[in-house]
């Protein structure tokens, strides 16, 4: 679960961003009631994001009870109800569309990733997501794929060193980059390098680093990698992963594929809040 002080802050300004100084619908009606309200998963779909909806409510009002929810990672069926709410009504309108967004976008993000984790079944490769976020939004991103059964790769830029193919460039080769980095980096921090044909990789892996990505590689340059590699470096597959072709990379004895897809490419989920007679 993320920070809970990083959470409230987020949503705090979720609820900033939508309600401003006012919602001028809402505030303008004189209506003031107890309802009952619950919200519906109109298509199967992996639930995420029940306790950052739960917050948005009580953000807003701090009386409203909830009778029923769900947990994340929950399979739901289609017409299922997920959470049930009680209290003010102009309270739970105006939290409506936040605790909707948050939800609708992470079920959606957790029901793709449990696709692609279900492709892989039966192999050892796992998959990782990647830094093609919404900005803002990325550490409730990532935690959806954790809900999807994938796994999170690097954060951000300061938690891991990947050298990609521009840094290579611009530092002059495979080699010459790996040694600047153990020169100026903890050798506790994990070093990645990214190749594009085997004789990047046999450079890489001579160099005794700790993942090499095969970056856009055929099938079978794949197959050659991981039997040229027997076990000496951690093995990521990436670029243009699809649900149609994971299982044949997969296959090849990769240790991780990342895609992009899993965040980038997911649909929101149809769900919608109903108020009760």
């Amino acid at each position: 679960m993320l920070n809970n002080l990083f959470v409230r802050q987020k949503l705090e300004q979720f609820l900033q961003e939508d309600i401003g100084h006012q919602d001028i619908t809402t505030d303008n009606l004189s209506f003031e009631k107890e309802i009952n309200a619950k919200i519906i998963a109109k298509e199967e779909c992996v639930i995420c994001g029940i306790d950052f909806a739960k917050q948005v409510f009580h953000l807003i009002d701090d009386s409203i009870e909830f009778d029923f929810c769900t947990n994340d990672g929950h399979l739901a069926e289609k017409g299922e109800t997920i959470l049930e709410i009680k209290g003010n009504g102009k309270s739970i309108l105006k939290g409506e569309r936040v605790a909707l967004n948050i939800l609708q976008r992470l079920s959606g993000i957790s029901t793709n990733t449990k696709k692609y984790v279900k492709e892989l079944e039966g192999t050892k490769a796992k998959i990782l997501d990647t830094r093609k976020t919404t900005p803002g939004f990325r550490a409730f991103e990532k935690y959806a794929v954790k809900v999807g059964g994938g796994y999170n790769h690097r954060f951000a830029l300061y938690d891991m060193v990947m050298l990609k193919d521009n840094h290579i460039a611009l530092a002059g080769g495979i080699k010459k980059a790996v040694e600047e980095i153990r020169k100026n980096v903890s050798p506790m921090v994990k070093i990645e390098v990214e190749v594009s044909d085997l004789e990047q990789f046999k450079e890489a892996l001579s160099l005794g680093v700790d993942v090499i990505m095969l970056d856009n590689m055929s099938i079978e340059d794949m197959k050659k990698a991981v039997q040229l590699n027997n076990g000496k470096s951690a093995l990521e597959a990436s670029g243009n992963i699809t649900l149609q072709n994971i299982r044949q990379v997969a296959e090849t004895g990769v240790d991780f594929i990342s895609s992009g897809a899993l965040i980038h490419a997911a649909r929101w989920i149809d769900l919608s809040l109903k108020f009760l007679d």
